[in-house]
């Protein structure tokens, strides 16, 4: 499925759409360049979710945990952008790959591509203009 948000209001439909279907076990694995809509879509999801803190990209300290109140879960929020290879197996990242009690949201996906497990949702953004985004799910 294609989409295009011309808005954060039109991103905040989109992440809607994915709310009403994400459950524990779920990976969304987000791919798509800086400043493309990864983290602005985690926010308008985790705000579905029944999370109110305030989201940003965990960039520096690799994930940040929510209680998604909504889904009676965990929203593991994980930003792979600092990753390499020896990071990966250093964050235990396949542990959270196993763990179907909660649903994680990574950021910058493709740094850790080969790690990812089968099954997992990709959403792809891309940058078409200053305010336009074309998201592939």
């Amino acid at each position: 499925m294609d989409f295009i948000s011309h808005s954060e209001n039109d991103t905040n439909k989109f992440a809607k759409k994915i709310a009403k279907n994400v459950v524990a076990g779920d990976i969304l694995a987000l791919f798509g360049e800086l400043g493309s809509g990864k983290t602005t879509f985690t926010k308008y999801l985790a705000k579905e979710l029944g999370i109110s803190e305030n989201i940003t990209s965990p960039t520096f300290v690799i994930e940040k945990r929510y209680v998604a109140k909504s889904k009676d879960t965990e929203l593991i929020h994980i930003d792979c952008y600092r990753m390499d290879e020896k990071s990966v197996e250093q964050h235990y990242l396949n542990d959270l790959f196993a763990d179907n009690n909660s649903i994680k949201v990574i950021e910058w996906s493709e740094k850790i591509e080969k790690y990812l497990p089968e099954g997992i949702k990709k959403i792809k953004f891309e940058y078409q203009g200053e305010n336009e985004r074309k998201i592939i799910y």
